[in-house]
């Protein structure tokens, strides 16, 4: 049975189309924001393989980035990421067809090595010539996407005199038109993409993990304590829901159905929920424990949700859940933290002991037909695939990139 979990301040308008906020003009092959074109972990690439020859994917091109997590972005030929070494924490681009390093930006960082090895967590976001960075620490800057050069630089935290989370900012930043929405206080914060100006912040709280996700015309923000919507050109919140998980850690992005629902889980044992989106508030329609998602989250195809279950504390698992019901249809067990994609019907998994794993997608199982061992653990950043180049990226700064036939 269904049931309201939470009231609106405001109407929420026009839940279709899902992403009417303007997004970054890509090719279809580009992955220019973190989770891909709509940010969903959705690849529009056709033809994914079923064998290789050899058995295994060839390596495209290698690089080193430094200790952390940041995925990858790859837009207009550019493929960017970012890591820490020696006390600074570099941002990245290189030339995706042959990993040549085009420019890199390095500046004094803390390592922030708190129950983790530390690094940087964030995603870079490509949008036109402009390459969009949100440190762990607040450090917000627009570079030129062709050379490097720094736009504009502004120090977020200190701007909005919000805090800064026990684990930094993470959540990469959202180009709601001519604005970036970023995941900064109780409730997110806006500044002008052109100039780094402040156009609008929230309470001074804990922010959460998760990136700004659009949803009609609002956007999903994960707090310390709540996710939350918001009108982008304002910050006015249209309703907010409670959701209270250890350590403040809502990190894993709404994945949205295309129909005005929402699934929300994250870890630590909290589990998922699947809520309606609607005028008169947020209704609940069914929780699990099936499916936490710590900090990647799920895929949907078909009526059914992806992912991995479990913290990096445990030997997690990549399961399948039916969406009507949250019913779990099947789980793969030590799969550890990794994360997963979706193209052209399949799963591209990358296990957290770094094994990259393609098989359908399908409600009856995941049987993989192509494995290829990449590196060694820890590998929690899900793959990123774009022009038939998968990247695959561990937390010591390995940098693999494979080739798709």
């Amino acid at each position: 049975m269904s049931r309201r979990v939470s009231s609106p301040r405001f109407g929420f308008r026009s839940l279709l189309p899902l992403f009417a906020l303007p997004l970054v003009h890509a090719l279809a092959s580009d992955w220019p924001q973190f989770r891909g074109p709509n940010r969903n972990g959705h690849s529009e690439e056709k033809g994914i393989p079923q064998t290789v020859k050899g058995g295994e994917l060839a390596v495209a091109w290698r690089a080193e980035v430094g200790l952390g997590f940041s995925s990858v972005v790859v837009a207009g030929g550019r493929a960017a990421t970012a890591g820490h070494a020696n006390g600074k924490d570099t941002v990245f681009c290189f030339e995706a067809a042959t990993g040549r390093e085009i420019w890199k930006h390095s500046y004094p960082a803390e390592l922030g090595d708190k129950f983790f090895e530390g690094g940087t967590t964030g995603t870079p976001t490509f949008d036109g010539d402009k390459l969009y960075w949100l440190g762990r620490w607040g450090d917000l800057i627009c570079f030129e996407t062709a050379t490097g050069r720094v736009v504009w630089q502004v120090q977020i935290a200190k701007e909005t005199g919000v805090p800064i989370p026990m684990w930094g900012y993470t959540g990469a930043p959202l180009v709601a038109g001519n604005r970036l929405v970023l995941n900064v206080g109780e409730a997110g914060a806006a500044v002008d993409k052109s100039t780094g100006k402040l156009l609008w912040k929230s309470g001074a709280a804990d922010a959460g993990y998760s990136t700004p996700i659009p949803a009609g015309d609002l956007v999903l923000i994960g707090s310390g304590k709540s996710y939350v919507a918001v009108h982008p050109a304002t910050g006015k919140e249209a309703w907010r829901m409670k959701w209270l998980t250890e350590y403040g850690v809502n990190a894993a992005d709404p994945v949205l159905t295309g129909d005005g629902r929402a699934f929300i889980s994250t870890g630590y044992g909290k589990g998922g929920v699947l809520v309606k989106l609607g005028g008169n508030g947020v209704t609940e329609l069914w929780k699990t424990k099936k499916l936490r998602t710590q900090m990647n989250a799920a895929v949907l195809h078909e009526g059914h949700l992806y992912g991995v279950d479990g913290d990096t504390t445990t030997k997690a698992a990549l399961k399948c859940i039916e969406l009507e019901t949250g019913s779990e249809k099947w789980a793969v067990e030590n799969f550890g933290s990794g994360g997963v994609l979706l193209a052209d019907g399949h799963l591209i998994a990358l296990s957290g002991l770094g094994e990259v794993q393609i098989g359908r997608a399908s409600p009856a199982g995941f049987e993989p037909t192509i494995r290829t061992q990449v590196f060694g653990p820890k590998a929690w950043t899900a793959p990123v695939l774009s022009d038939r180049l998968l990247y695959c990226r561990n937390n010591q700064g390995q940098l693999v990139v494979l080739r798709l036939p």
